[in-house]
């Protein structure tokens, strides 16, 4: 098109002054400054259609552009329903390379990171391999969040994303993970979309009420005008101030929607009104020149949005008769003209009138049209939209076979994008075709149980399980394992991981079925081999998995496969850490973290780190741990791998500093790594560190939570033992810390009964420390049933390796000898473990008598206590403090009690009623009973005659 041949065309402003809106404008000015400072990162601004958030969000990125802010724009379309993935990301992605171009925007990005974005925008290059479905989508998440960290450390950035009701769920995912995750960032993103077709099955209402309860994420409701607010807007389109008649009928008639205002004033007509708000818009397009309504109705089957050549071929016009027939709309404002000469519906409802005015024969012959000129030229649409936009018009011109063809290809750029939830629907539409085409196979160049396979993976990639488990039903009943067996191995594998993930137990049988059918030394043994000695190890079966993770071991270096290699040391160190060969786990995870270097396997290197971090936190060198974390989370970012293995890093770095008694820091890191959204087991692990600290302060709603969310208090079953132990450390300890000693006895013994699995030493010795206490603690009210638990523990005790210091110190806890279990814990600098050894081992010498002696260690255990904020235990150490008459801070014991309430005691320890003892002191009967309160709180009584017997213990009346 001639550009001088546009300036003509530019339709009139709808209105010259912005009308109302301050109040709004005033909240994203607020949220901005904000996120400036990093405590908001996303305004959700809803409305009825018509009610004018564009003009709001053109408006305030006007003035925040003018500001110095860098404002970047995507929009969503209708067309990403299926399959268009992350289209307002690559929109603004496209901007950013267009202003800055490609060299500049790679090196804000980290390693390889470019290879992820050139699924996307093909300016960035070759994109990454695809083997990586479990990861891929979640790394191409961090890459987004990578690089609007780095824009926004030149300048503030507003990413405006307008009609996400329209946006796949690609898009929805990702911008819900950056909404959690850009908080120390100065961006804030603006997102629009209309309140009104949410409806009650709408996929982004649940995205909404997730964003609702995420810190740092505003909601902004957008109401219609005020009739005063009509009047200026008819004033400003007018150019003259209307008549307060005129201005009461357009304001009932419009109900405040400026859309409506603008519509009625451009019908003319006010006397009537059409039936319907539909009538109404679309009443300004049939007073356009039959031509122009014509090319309308085209332009509408081609979207909100299409380029003037695409336009001019479906059209069949020359580029001067198309600009003649569009100009009456450019005029009237129908349409208007965009940049990379493309036309747009100025509102989308306008589009949505026009395009329900097609016959359903124009319909289906203009779709039929965009299909056969794209296909021609796939230049026609913007980059990497021609597959969706293909499969969108073949299906719509309902040419079944086109449409089958079309639709596999868009699947495939779905799964290149690592967009796999909009890959679901294509490959359904393929299966939906393949029997009303004839030689469907042959067209695609696959075969019927190829797409069940692509969908199944899709849908475990996209967390769609239970659809993922039907494509693999589908699949295995067309497949005959004699003739494929690697194939259906293959299938079997992914259905366990889909069962995993579900949380069912027992797909033991579905790896070593798999395993069968691959019986000699080849790749696909190896990949069963790798899935099934880590689950062998996890459930504590390490005979059996060490045998066949060394099988394994010796096929990779057959192979030459050095990744594999990596995976099953991994392996081989899972089990050699549940038995407690620590030095061992440590030299197997650094030689996987070394052929991860030398392949340069992100994942490989990742996990062996994070590996490495748990072994080094077992051998007590929990610093070097928490150095080593620090590096593992810079490589997980540089490898796009911060929420997978990334997450786990961080649970053990929280593990760390849980153990340091840094619980602060713990909890930071655990939120911060939750906000990642990392896989459930990894989310369950950082939900156990949360636990164990909340247990420590006494947060017993807290803990309540996480039990439930674990699914302990229900016991769910579980498959894995480290799982299992910890679980179970923590369901006793939520029963100790209410003080209900039988409930936790129950839960022990139900432990204790259980077959005896290998379990990782460390955490057997940390549980039966803890069976240790429940013990005592339910000693003195049911001692036949504690000496029946004591003795159990005593016999798995036996059966259990002690493979480093961290061990040894829990081992000193269960023999009861404390002192050398504070020693320990104070030589690994674990602060709490310590304070609570000093408190059993004062309880211990008080019971002996040995009064000085409990109060050198009470003294040492309560400021320890006191500063981890550790509330259970410092109350635990005040009232043995009290029992036996031991001040905590050096002062003597009688001291704990003012003159006159030692007057009381010594009446109370007499026998003397309230009545009695006021009549002697001559104070009043209230009185008396505040002080006999207060004494029994200071001395830890429960009873008068208790707090008698403990002012004789204490020496308090001689």
């Amino acid at each position: 098109m001639r550009h001088d041949m546009l300036d003509d065309m530019l339709g009139r402003a709808v209105s010259p002054i912005f009308v109302g809106r301050h109040d709004e404008l005033a909240v994203l000015s607020e949220a901005y400054d904000l996120a400036r400072r990093g405590d908001a990162t996303a305004v959700l601004v809803g409305g009825e259609a018509g009610v004018g958030k564009s003009r709001l969000v053109q408006r305030f990125a006007q003035h925040v552009g003018e500001q110095g802010a860098h404002v970047l724009f995507g929009g969503c379309v209708e067309l990403s329903a299926e399959g268009l993935a992350y289209a307002p990301f690559t929109a603004a992605l496209r901007q950013l390379v267009r202003e800055q171009g490609t060299a500049r925007i790679a090196a804000l990005l980290p390693e390889g990171a470019t290879r992820d974005l050139a699924r996307l925008l093909p300016e960035f290059g070759e994109p990454s391999d695809g083997h990586d479905s479990d990861t891929g989508r979640a790394r191409l998440f961090e890459q987004f969040l990578a690089l609007l960290e780095r824009v926004s450390e030149q300048r503030p950035t507003v990413l405006v994303i307008e009609d996400v009701h329209w946006a796949d769920r690609s898009s929805r995912d990702l911008i819900a993970f950056l909404s959690r995750n850009l908080r120390p960032a100065q961006v804030l993103m603006l997102l629009t979309y209309r309140s009104d077709d949410l409806h009650r099955q709408h996929p982004l209402r649940p995205v909404l009420a997730e964003l609702g309860r995420v810190e740092g994420v505003l909601r902004l409701e957008l109401p219609r005008l005020s009739r005063e607010e009509v009047a200026q807007q008819m004033a400003g389109i007018l150019g003259a101030t209307p008549a307060y008649d005129r201005v009461q009928s357009v304001y009932e008639r419009s109900e405040g929607i400026p859309l409506f205002v603008e519509a009625l004033l451009d019908s003319g007509d006010d006397c009537g009104f059409p039936e319907s708000m539909h009538d109404l818009i679309i009443s300004a397009v049939e007073r356009l020149p039959e031509e122009t309504q014509r090319v309308l109705r085209m332009a509408a089957a081609g979207g909100n949005r299409v380029g003037h050549a695409l336009l001019a071929r479906v059209s069949g016009l020359s580029d001067v008769d198309l600009e003649n027939a569009l100009r009456p709309a450019i005029a009237a404002n129908v349409l208007q003209v965009a940049d990379s000469r493309a036309y747009v519906f100025r509102h989308a409802l306008i589009r949505e009138a026009v395009h329900d005015e097609l016959l359903p024969g124009e319909h289906q012959r203009l779709h039929a049209r965009y299909a056969e000129e794209i296909s021609k030229n796939r230049m026609l649409v913007p980059p990497g939209r021609a597959p969706v936009e293909l499969a969108h018009h073949w299906y719509s011109a309902r040419d079944d076979e086109q449409a089958l063809v079309s639709a596999w290809e868009a699947a495939r750029k779905s799964f290149k994008a690592f967009a796999y939830t909009e890959a679901i629907p294509l490959l359904e539409r393929v299966l939906m075709l393949w029997d009303k085409v004839r030689g469907a196979a042959e067209l695609i160049g696959v075969d019927h149980a190829t797409v069940l396979e692509k969908a199944a993976v899709a849908a475990h990639a996209g967390a769609e399980m239970e659809k993922g488990l039907k494509f693999v039903r589908a699949a295995l009943e067309e497949l005959d394992a004699a003739a494929e067996p690697e194939r259906v191995a293959q299938l079997i594998i992914l259905r366990a991981g889909m069962h995993i993930s579900k949380g069912k137990l027992g797909v033991i049988e579905d790896y070593r079925h798999a395993l069968s059918l691959v019986p000699e030394p080849c790749p696909a043994r190896a990949e069963v081999l790798t899935q099934i000695s880590r689950h062998l190890m996890l459930r504590g079966e390490l005979e059996e998995g060490k045998q066949l993770a060394e099988e394994g071991l010796r096929l990779a270096e057959e192979l030459g496969d050095k990744v594999l290699e990596g995976e099953f040391l991994m392996n081989l160190a899972l089990g050699t850490s549940i038995d407690g060969d620590l030095e061992a786990t440590l030299a197997a995870n650094l030689r996987a973290r070394e052929l991860g270097e030398q392949t340069r396997h992100g994942l490989l290197v990742t996990r062996a780190i994070g590996n490495t971090i748990d072994s080094l936190c077992d051998l007590g060198r929990t610093r070097e741990a928490l150095e080593l974390s620090h590096e593992g989370e810079a490589l997980a970012k540089k490898y796009g791998r911060l929420r997978h293995n990334g997450t786990f890093i961080l649970n053990n770095r929280a593990e760390a500093l849980e153990a340091l008694g840094r619980w602060d820091e713990a909890v930071e890191i655990v939120e911060r790594a939750l906000a990642l959204q990392p896989a459930l087991r990894n989310r369950y692990h950082l939900i156990r560190v949360r636990a164990d600290i909340a247990l420590s302060r006494g947060e017993v709603d807290l803990v309540e939570g996480i039990l439930t969310e674990l699914g302990v208090l229900k016991e769910r079953p579980e498959d894995f033992v480290q799982d299992i132990t910890n679980s179970t450390r923590l369901h006793i300890g939520w029963h100790l810390l209410k003080g209900e000693p039988d409930h936790a006895l129950a839960v022990a013994e139900r432990i204790l009964a259980r077959p005896m699995q290998a379990s990782k030493a460390m955490l057997g010795w940390r549980l039966l420390s803890v069976i240790r206490l429940v013990c005592d603690a339910a000693e003195a009210a049911d001692p036949a049933r504690a000496r029946s638990v004591r003795e159990q523990a005593r016999e798995v005790a036996a059966a259990l390796t002690v493979g480093g210091p961290v061990a040894e110190a829990y081992r000193l806890t269960v023999a009861g000898d404390f002192d050398a279990a504070a020693a320990a814990w104070e030589h690994l600098e674990r602060p709490h473990p310590r304070a609570k050894s000093l408190y059993y081992a004062a309880a211990v010498a008080a019971h002996a008598g040995d009064r000085d002696g409990a109060a050198s260690r009470l003294r040492l255990a309560h400021p320890i206590a006191a500063g981890l904020g550790a509330r259970p235990l410092v109350a635990e150490i005040e009232g043995l403090a009290r029992r036996v008459g031991v001040s905590l801070d050096g002062q003597p014991a009688s001291e704990l009690l003012t003159p006159r309430e030692l007057e009381v005691l010594r009446l109370v320890a007499l026998g003397r009623s309230n009545r009695d003892i006021a009549a002697e002191l001559f104070i009043s009967a209230k009185t008396v009973s505040v002080h006999v309160s207060n004494i029994l709180a200071k001395l830890g009584a429960a009873s008068r005659g208790e707090a008698a017997a403990v002012a004789h213990r204490m020496s308090l009346l001689s």
